[in-house]
Formats: structure tokens, C-alpha cells, sequence
């Protein structure tokens, strides 16, 4: 295999290690190796042991050549069981990392092998287990494709990260007021009713008709802040925000070719924080989201809820540094990466901004904006249905039709079916809400169809609906939840349950 005098160049320690070696002699010589272990950082001064997935040169994440099958040993080198979900991916459900569903936890010590077809684009992995997540448990997945190579340009990986120097548990307690005690995925707060608008049974199943009885919604800011309510934008300040494991204190500093080209790869990887991608003075063309391709659009600024990823197009102007900034939404604080050509003076880049900067969760217009480049082929819908999103901030309690994990009622659907689910979120917080062992297209955004984008996470702000549609994959329990790691901690999680076709 030739390489292209750009491709597989690493962008940094902490982004996705770049594996030089072709991928038909890496399969000659035996699966990749990924460790769940703990390692060190430096935040701020003060050093942090934290977790991470650590590949065979020392690195964080993976990175595929072209073609390439995930095939890797994970070892869990933790103190602790642990389970990792290689996010938007498609694996045989078996290898999904849900722990128990089927394949229970690795212990301290056991190493487990996978092998499946990797999907190319823009993915990460991360534990399966909300408060592992905490730990940082996560780190970039990327598979390139021909093309990559071809265009001769900069590979830079950024993985956004939210931490605390407390302990995951105390998070937690901060949070909701109590004890983080409860299983892998739930905090034991089951069959706590959200009040009138927290239950939402009697819609669970039933068909939407493209949502007609929601006329009322206007625009694409459906009802969200109607009659005074305050969006809750976030329920925990953490102690740093973190760019490939760094503050803006002492960021990393990406060198790049003067008047190079550049193709960003940013992975939202934080437990309960959205964050505005800022280009600043740089325009950037937006080509895949979730590690799909959609259609071209030039964007300055772009949003991305926990689990999101987007790929830009960057064409630097010519020597200098250009700080690429994560803006906490309804926050002042921002982290990010500098790229700077050789020889250019790299200015200080304060860690707050001057001022908050607003809220990713406010309307859909950027959703509204996408388009899918391939979009699912059009069939009739075999089965739709509305699922409640409800919640609140006392007691600390998140549901999907008005109930928790632990007493959860699945989304029963048939192989091969087209599905469209309605997620009707009646709380004030916003859910990105992540489907297991499915790519999904988004069709409807209160009510208004659309040709989307294809992702499998999609952000639905408060008193706003977002219908997704998808073909029912392999027969198996999978699962469908909100990836605000505190939100699927207290219960808000279901299950598409796919049975075999008739």
C-alpha cells in the first residue's frame, strides 16, 4: 500500500494513534491489542489518575486503514470489571459491550477477542458503564477509507472530555442529592412518578401518522421556554474541560503546514456536556456527522451533543495559529486544540470566556439543516411509535414512557421492519439519545419531515420532538437510551427488542 504524504499523520499523542503498517500484513501478524487501564494526566498542575483504552503503541484509541476488520484483543487491565461499546458501530449483537446483553463484563485480568466489519468514518468507544465514563473511560475509534488517503490531507482527532477530580460516586451524589448506589445502569430509582407530564404510558406503541395532532408546534424551536420554563442546561460544574486530555492552560499545539489542509475529526466524549465546535477566523466545510457523509455546508460554529461527532474540511489561510475551541454551552468555560504552522507565535487562549455562550439545546436548526448524502430508501413504515422522554431535577429521576431501566417495557419490532420512533421529549434538559447496533435517519423534527442526516445519536432538546427511521437489524436485544451519563445512570434506558421475521 502506498501512503500519501499527509495520510496516517499523527496529530498528537492524544489523539487516535495512526497505524502505518498496511492492514493486510497487520492481519498477517494477529489482531490488534486494546487495554482498559489507568493511566496519569497532568490537569492544570495537578496530577489525575484516570482511565483509558490503550493501544499496542502506547496511545489512546484505534485508528483502521481502509478495509481493515475490528479485529482486537481487549484486555481489562482496571481494578474492576468492565465492558466497552464501540459507539455506532455495527457488530454482531454479541460483541455489542452492554454487559449481560449477552456477553457479561470482562474481569481484572481477562483479555476477550472481536472481529467484525468496521463501518469507516468517525467513531469512539467507551465503557458501557455510566460512572467507568467518569473515569474517562473512552477514547476515539477512527476508520479511514480510500478516499482519506487520496486526499492528501492532515488527519487531527480532537476528543472532548468533562472531568472531576471527585470521585465518580460523589458526582453522582452531588448531582441528585443522595447516594449514586444502584446497579451498572440504574441508581434504584425505579417507578418514581415524574408528575403529570412524566408518565406518557398510554402513547407507548401507538402510531404517529406523521405527528398531525402536533400542529401546535411552531417552527423547528418546537415548545421549548413556552410559558416562562427555563431550559436546565447543566446539572454539574466540573473542575476542567478537557481537548485530547489538555486545558486550554497548557493545550496541545498541532503543527500543521503553512496554508495546509486539515480534516478535523471532533468527538464529543463528555458525560453531560454539550459543547459548540468554534472555528473562529477559520471556515471549515462540515462532511459527515456520527461518521456518515452529508451533504457540504461551510460552518464557523457547530454543535455536538454528548456521543456526536462531526468531520470538517479545514483550508488553513497561511502561516499562523488558529485555535479550534469547544464552547460549553450556557457557560463561559471553553477548552481546545491550536493548530500553527512551523515557526508561528502561539498566543495564551483563556480557559473562560468573555462571555456565556448559548444553548445548543435552544431549537433544531441545525438539525433542521442536514441532509444524508445516502438516505435510507424509501418504503412504507411497518411500525411507529412515540416514546415519552420525562424527567426532572427533584428527585433526580429520568424516564422513557414513565419508566426507569429497571422496569423498563422494550420496543418490540420485527427484523427487516422500516421503523420510525418519535422521541417526545416533555422535560426540560435535553437528550441525546443513542440507539444500539443501527445507523438511523432523521425524518421529522416536530412534527416537519425532513431528509436528514443519518447518525446514531440524535440531540432532542426540551418540549421538542425528533422522529428517527431505521430498517430492524439482527433479531437481539439492543439498546436504545439517553447518553447523558447521569440521566442513563438514574434509569433512562430501554431496549429495542428485534424478533426474527415472520
Amino acid at each position: 500500500m502506498t501512503l500519501s504524504r499527509r495520510g496516517f499523520l499523527a496529530a498528537s499523542a492524544a489523539s487516535a494513534a495512526s497505524l502505518l503498517i498496511p492492514a493486510h500484513l497487520r492481519a498477517a501478524t494477529g489482531p490488534l491489542t486494546l487495554r482498559a487501564e489507568t493511566r496519569v494526566l497532568d490537569i492544570d498542575g495537578r496530577a489525575a489518575t484516570v482511565w483509558g483504552l490503550t493501544n499496542g503503541s502506547g496511545t489512546q484509541g484505534l485508528t483502521l486503514a481502509p478495509g481493515e476488520r475490528f479485529r482486537v484483543d481487549l484486555t481489562n487491565a482496571l481494578p474492576e470489571a468492565t465492558l466497552i461499546h464501540w459507539h455506532g458501530q455495527i457488530p454482531a449483537n454479541a460483541q455489542d459491550g452492554v454487559p449481560d446483553m449477552p456477553a457479561p463484563k470482562l474481569k481484572p485480568g481477562e483479555t476477550r477477542s472481536y472481529d467484525y466489519a468496521a463501518l469507516p468514518g468517525t467513531y469512539w468507544m467507551h465503557a458501557h458503564i455510566p460512572l467507568q465514563e467518569l473515569h474517562l473511560l473512552a477514547a476515539p475509534l477512527i476508520v479511514h477509507t480510500a478516499g482519506d488517503l487520496a486526499a492528501d490531507r492532515q488527519e487531527v482527532v480532537m476528543t472532548l472530555h468533562d472531568f472531576s477530580f471527585k470521585a465518580p460516586e460523589e458526582v453522582m451524589a452531588a448531582i441528585t442529592g443522595s447516594s449514586a448506589g444502584g446497579d451498572d445502569h440504574s441508581a434504584g430509582m425505579a417507578g418514581q412518578g415524574m408528575g403529570a407530564m412524566g408518565s406518557g404510558g398510554g402513547m407507548a406503541g401507538g402510531t404517529m401518522g406523521g405527528m398531525s395532532g402536533m400542529s401546535g408546534m411552531t417552527g423547528m424551536s418546537g415548545m421549548a421556554g413556552m410559558s416562562g420554563m427555563a431550559m436546565d442546561l447543566n446539572d454539574f460544574d466540573f473542575d476542567a474541560y478537557l481537548a485530547n486530555d489538555r486545558t486550554l492552560n497548557d493545550p496541545e499545539v498541532v503543527r500543521v503546514d503553512k496554508g495546509g489542509k486539515v480534516r478535523l475529526r471532533v468527538v464529543n466524549a463528555s458525560t453531560a456536556t454539550a459543547f459548540w465546535l468554534d472555528l473562529g477566523t477559520l471556515g471549515g466545510q462540515l462532511v459527515a456527522v456520527d461518521g456518515t457523509p452529508v451533504q457540504l455546508r461551510t460552518v464557523s460554529r457547530f454543535g455536538l451533543a454528548m456521543a456526536q461527532r462531526a468531520d470538517l474540511l479545514i483550508d488553513l489561510p497561511g502561516p499562523g495559529a488558529f485555535p479550534v475551541l469547544a464552547l460549553r454551552e450556557g457557560a463561559r468555560e471553553r477548552t481546545g486544540i491550536i493548530l500553527a504552522s512551523p515557526g508561528a507565535a502561539v498566543a495564551k487562549v483563556a480557559p473562560l470566556g468573555a462571555d456565556e455562550s448559548p444553548a445548543f439545546s435552544a431549537d433544531l436548526t441545525q438539525e433542521a439543516a442536514l441532509r444524508a448524502v445516502t438516505p435510507l430508501a424509501d418504503r412504507p413504515v411497518d411500525h411507529a411509535q412515540m416514546l415519552m422522554l420525562a424527567g426532572a431535577m427533584t428527585p433526580y429521576v429520568w424516564t422513557i414512557d414513565g419508566h426507569t431501566w429497571a422496569d423498563h417495557v422494550p420496543v418490540s419490532v420485527r427484523s427487516g421492519e422500516r421503523v420510525e420512533l418519535t422521541f417526545h421529549n416533555m422535560s426540560m434538559m435535553a437528550h441525546p439519545m443513542h440507539l444500539h447496533g443501527h445507523k438511523f435517519q432523521v425524518v421529522a423534527l416536530n412534527g416537519q419531515r425532513v431528509a436528514g442526516a443519518v447518525r446514531d445519536t440524535v440531540h432532542v432538546p426540551p418540549m421538542a420532538a425528533v422522529t428517527i427511521a431505521f430498517d430492524a437489524g439482527e433479531a437481539a436485544r439492543w439498546m436504545l437510551h439517553c447518553h447523558h451519563m447521569m440521566h442513563l445512570q438514574s434509569g433512562m434506558m430501554t431496549e429495542l427488542a428485534i424478533s426474527s421475521a415472520a
